[in-house]
């Protein structure tokens, strides 16, 4: 599974970089998502976006706890950011979101930055 995660990992930050490279910092969090969506689809990958997640805390149910913005071939969590800063909530919702689906790798990217590879953070759940 690590080598799958790992080549998945490679190609969403190939497209990544690609977006980046072609519309720059400036836009809004849900045109990269839609972007990396399209570009990681032509590269044969299954991506699921705003992916609603249910929780069950003790007796409680929630149908949808949170969504991940990117779930790529059911083993790569992508947390898009268009942010000046990304804040330790960043990294701690996005490791949150790899513990309760049971991911165990999770790409935090921030598109605001000048280059990309500064905005690209990989987290890991027990890799």
């Amino acid at each position: 599974m690590e080598k799958l995660e790992n080549k998945v990992s490679a190609d969403i930050l190939d497209c990544s970089i690609e977006i980046h490279r072609t519309l720059g910092p400036g836009l809004l969090e849900s045109v990269y998502e839609r972007c990396l969506a399209y570009e990681l689809r032509k590269r044969g990958h299954s991506v699921l976006g705003q992916l609603p997640i249910p929780l069950q805390y003790k007796e409680l149910n929630f149908d949808m706890a949170f969504r991940l913005d990117m779930l790529v071939d059911d083993c790569v969590i992508v947390e898009v950011k268009a942010v000046e800063n990304l804040a330790p909530v960043h990294f701690a919702q996005t490791f949150t979101y790899l513990k309760m689906t049971d991911k165990r790798l999770g790409l935090l990217i921030n598109f605001k930055t000048k280059l990309l590879k500064d905005g690209f953070h990989r987290i890991v759940n027990n890799l």
